[in-house]
């Protein structure tokens, strides 16, 4: 009678360990899983912020050329140039991700202007130098955009872990934060006003 008296209490308390340990477990694997998906998730912000800086690379390494061409007909555009320029200093000069964004959508609006000069200098429309590094300013632009778009929808799943209740604990717990949108700046999006007067 003792020893099933013993294996009584023994598989009581082996029950009752298992009823302890199992939501421990259960804790720790939902605390496991949640951390490695702030890590997954910041981690595919930053990848599809590598993809924007590519593009936006690319977009740089046309300038310079771009600048020169349309310096050969309008010349007396100093201003533009000088925007373009600062524009471009800045992007290379932003310390964080938040002015980098900033100082691409200054540049956009730089860039913006620099093309609406072409319309006032038929000879500029025409140069095939021009309308290459136009198409393929264009190509990156749009290539941009689409680099964007896929970096905003990873920020939106990162920030959305991030403001969930578990998701808040875990995040702060493996030093993940929200991240920022890269919003298309005001000063982009605004129609460029370009004034060729003859007087």
């Amino acid at each position: 009678m003792n020893g099933r008296g013993g294996g009584s209490v023994a598989g009581k308390v082996l029950f009752v360990l298992a009823l302890l340990l199992l939501p421990i477990l259960i804790v720790g694997g939902c605390a496991i899983s949640g951390y490695n998906k702030s890590i997954a998730l910041s981690e595919g912000v930053d990848a599809r912020w590598a993809q924007v800086e590519n593009q936006l690379q690319r977009r740089f390494d046309l300038i310079p050329n771009l600048v020169e061409t349309v310096k050969g007909y309008a010349t007396h555009e100093k201003e533009v140039f000088e925007n373009v320029a600062q524009a471009r200093a800045a992007y290379t000069g932003a310390s964080s991700r938040a002015e980098k964004v900033k100082s691409a959508g200054v540049l956009e609006s730089a860039l913006s202007r620099l093309l609406v000069i072409r319309e006032a200098y038929p000879q500029l429309k025409a140069n095939q130098n021009f309308m290459t590094l136009q198409a393929q300013l264009e190509g990156t632009e749009n290539r941009i955009s689409v680099e964007r778009k896929r970096y905003n929808d990873a920020v939106k799943l990162l920030n959305t872990h991030c403001r969930r209740f578990f998701g808040r604990m875990v995040a702060g717990w493996a030093g993940v934060e929200p991240a920022e949108y890269f919003e298309v700046a005001e000063a982009a999006q605004a129609v460029p006003k370009v004034d060729f007067g003859t007087g």
